[in-house]
């Protein structure tokens, strides 16, 4: 597929994350992602290891066994993390409700 923009992406990428567990997982996998690579900052470098493992592993286990479908990463990987970031972002801001509903799909309750 090809997309002329972000947006058009970003509602490609929402399809693929329909199911509010899939949404769930991947912020918990962004979010220790975010804390393992402040570790290996603080910490110890060994940490980096870690941030790749939980943030597309968490993504993987929601694909596969929840949403059941295959992760857009594999196509479309600099689109998808900036997706991933947003979909991040949206939840803990509690601007997700929101854009689903502007997305046409059903509102769900916030994970925060």
């Amino acid at each position: 597929m090809n997309f002329k923009n972000k947006e058009e992406f970003w509602i490609f990428y929402m399809n693929h994350h329909s199911n509010p567990s899939t949404r769930k997982w991947h912020f918990i996998g962004t979010l220790f992602s975010i804390i393992f690579l402040l570790f290996s900052i603080i910490l110890t470098w060994w940490f980096l290891f870690l941030v790749p493992l939980s943030f597309y592993g968490f993504a993987l286990y929601s694909h596969l066994f929840i949403e059941e479908n295959f992760p857009v990463t594999i196509g479309y990987p600099f689109w998808s993390l900036y997706c991933d970031l947003k979909l991040f972002l949206f939840m803990v801001s509690g601007k997700m409700d929101r854009e689903i509903k502007r997305l046409g799909k059903r509102p769900v309750l916030q994970f925060l």
